[in-house]
């Protein structure tokens, strides 16, 4: 782990929320609104929002798999989704020009499948030179098994794993006014 990795900060951040969509609802129970991945996915969108960090969702063969779960879209109506068919985003070529549009250097990552799409993406981005932050309780797959061996693979290639409200109060800092006391009802 790098001490540019430890340093996340809102302005060099953005959020990728990764094939949270209707098709996977029934394999993957914890993307549901009120399961622990969904309701992190959703905390994140709307923490991001409210400290004006950029967010992409992408969606993985939308044609067949449907589109991103309407209680995360109704939150970010404004972020693109973007398709791919590349398990990794970082393959996907409109995917990976979004990012590098982006221009920030740290990016937190939620979503699903963790030992496909999350997993591959982070190896990815890792490679390329991006500071990588998974949400680790905003992270599932259809066998819990395969969360955990993905969580440690990615923390070995030098991702950095921490809870959806330490990023959050990571990237606000410090406590004490309006947009503070926002974030934590969105924590509560």
């Amino acid at each position: 782990m790098t001490a540019a990795t430890l340093a996340l900060e809102a302005s060099t951040s953005a959020l990728i929320l990764i094939d949270v969509q209707e098709r996977f609802l029934s394999a993957v129970p914890a993307i549901a609104a009120d399961q622990y991945c969904g309701r992190n996915c959703r905390l994140l969108l709307e923490a991001a929002q409210l400290l004006q960090i950029p967010r992409l969702i992408t969606e993985q063969y939308p044609k067949g798999l449907g589109a991103t779960l309407p209680y995360l879209s109704d939150v970010a109506p404004e972020v693109p989704r973007l398709a791919k068919m590349h398990f990794s985003c970082a393959d996907e070529p409109a995917v990976q020009q979004a990012i590098d549009q982006l221009g920030r250097r740290h990016i937190v990552i939620c979503g699903i499948e963790a030992h496909v799409c999350v997993l591959t993406t982070v190896a990815d981005l890792l490679q390329r030179g991006y500071h990588v932050v998974v949400a680790g309780d905003a992270i599932a797959s259809r066998n819990p098994d395969h969360v955990t061996m993905a969580t440690a693979a990615m923390r070995d290639l030098g991702a950095l794993i921490l809870p959806c409200e330490t990023i959050v109060m990571r990237w606000k800092r410090r406590a004490g006014d309006a947009l503070f006391k926002s974030l934590s009802q969105l924590i509560r």
